[in-house]
């Protein structure tokens, strides 16, 4: 049976619904990014009380086909962002079309109609919050950063940094406090 997530973006985010499944004797094939795959069928009573344990890490069980649909587009985005330094630079709409079979304009349209926000708004959002990230981590220069995240240069990597958090990289880098947002609250 499968089973879809809302929310679920990182390893942190596998580790707690692991934890909620294994005390209810649950133990799943796998857990993987917004979804869980289990050997048996979960009742009614099962996913109400795991919906309720892993709602306190800000996570929520999908049951309708719009909120999985849009939970598999948010994932595919997090995927492009964050693992983007192991893909070769292939335009998102490619990607997203190939990955879920269906049309770009289609997934863009629907996903605007119930996020109320864009995909390019969403990728933005996201890619400023990975490059927030590398910077606190310090190990890549800004022109490592803006290639890992395939800009076409260190100027636009920082004028789209600047436009979003009206901060130039090098600013945020020297500020003390370094607040990142969580990709649940884009």
């Amino acid at each position: 049976m499968k089973i879809y997530i809302k929310n679920m973006a990182c390893e942190s985010c596998k580790i707690v619904v692991e934890k909620a499944l294994n005390e209810m004797d649950i133990f799943p094939l796998k857990v993987e990014l917004g979804e869980i795959e289990t050997r048996e069928n979960i009742s009614d009573e099962e996913k109400l009380k795991l919906n309720n344990e892993i709602k306190k890490a800000g996570l929520e069980l999908l049951e309708k086909k719009q909120g999985i649909l849009i939970e598999k587009i948010r994932q595919v985005m997090v995927d492009y962002v964050y693992k983007s330094d192991e893909k070769p630079n292939i335009k998102f709409s490619v990607l997203l079309g190939e990955e879920l079979n269906h049309s770009y304009t289609y997934l863009a349209n629907f996903f605007s109609e119930v996020e109320a926000t864009t995909i390019e708004q969403f990728i933005i959002a996201l890619k400023i919050e990975r490059i927030k990230e590398l910077i606190l981590f310090g190990e890549d220069t800004f022109s490592e950063i803006a290639d890992k995240l395939h800009y076409s240069s260190v100027a636009h990597l920082s004028a789209q940094f600047k436009k979003v958090t009206g901060l130039t990289p090098t600013h945020f880098k020297a500020l003390k406090d370094k607040r990142r947002i969580t990709i649940q609250n884009i």
